[in-house]
């Protein structure tokens, strides 16, 4: 029973979810709460820790055995103590840090199936509503360009509802550049932007590629927009000048895959 917040797990855990540093120096992150630990778990993502109070152990018995299982540590820590480090507002009593699934550039983009990409979003809200998204409407995988926030941040996590384990994830470290090279290897790659494109409800979408979705102030970078095979955008009848980064994305990967 760890009742300290002086324990060294519980420094580490509570590091791990303030600090995107720490994560990518540790190479793992948390996940709280039985679903979104449920879901690493059914994902095959490796549990280094994992931590549970008892009420949590009685309230979720059946998540709990399996979680147990799948961790290669095992911590029971008091109800005050957990409360102090539980990144959520009514927390369950179970929480994991898993290892990093590493993603690199040798994952390859197939031609004839849908892909988002996002350059530079910001808010982990969004980034999390985006993945769940992006999964929900089986799109193949997601590229992010190197300067996006962090995808395991707490509020990503549990925004992507657990999206984050399933979805192929790739991270760009030079993201105009390796738009281009997409491009110019004959997949199709469309940039979401309000300047001299193409109405959405107007193009032929049939061939699968790239939708790309950019920052949530200012959109697409002028050279990424460039690289891309065509430009393309919503059209709004209303007054509204734009829409959020979030609902923009679910309106283009909607009528990206039909």
């Amino acid at each position: 029973m760890i009742t300290s917040k002086d324990n060294e797990m519980i420094k580490h855990v509570s590091k791990l979810l303030s600090s995107s540093s720490y994560r990518k120096e540790c190479q793992c992150f948390v996940a709280e709460g039985a679903r979104l630990c449920m879901d690493g778990v059914l994902s095959g993502a490796v549990v280094s820790a994992f931590l549970y109070t008892k009420n949590g152990m009685e309230k979720y018995s059946q998540e709990f055995e399996k979680i147990l299982s799948a961790s290669q540590r095992n911590f029971e820590i008091s109800e005050p103590l957990f409360k102090k480090i539980s990144d959520t507002n009514s927390p369950q009593g179970l929480l994991c840090v898993f290892s990093l699934d590493k993603k690199t550039l040798s994952d390859k983009i197939e031609k004839g199936k849908y892909y988002a990409a996002l350059e530079n979003i910001q808010d982990p809200s969004n980034m999390g509503t985006i993945l769940r998204t992006a999964e929900a409407l089986d799109i193949s995988g997601v590229i992010l360009s190197k300067d996006c926030c962090d995808i395991y941040s707490p509020k990503v996590t549990r925004g992507s509802m657990g999206a984050i384990f399933r979805l192929n994830i790739i991270i760009a470290e030079n993201f105009t550049e390796y738009i281009s090279e997409i491009s110019k290897s004959g997949i199709m790659t469309y940039a979401s932007t309000p300047r001299n494109a193409e109405d959405i409800e107007n193009t032929d979408f049939s061939k699968g590629g790239i939708m790309l979705i950019g920052n949530e102030g200012n959109g697409l970078k002028e050279e990424t927009i460039k690289a891309c095979s065509k430009r393309v955008k919503i059209n709004m009848k209303g007054r509204a000048e734009s829409l959020n980064a979030a609902a923009a994305a679910a309106i283009l990967l909607y009528r990206f895959q039909q």
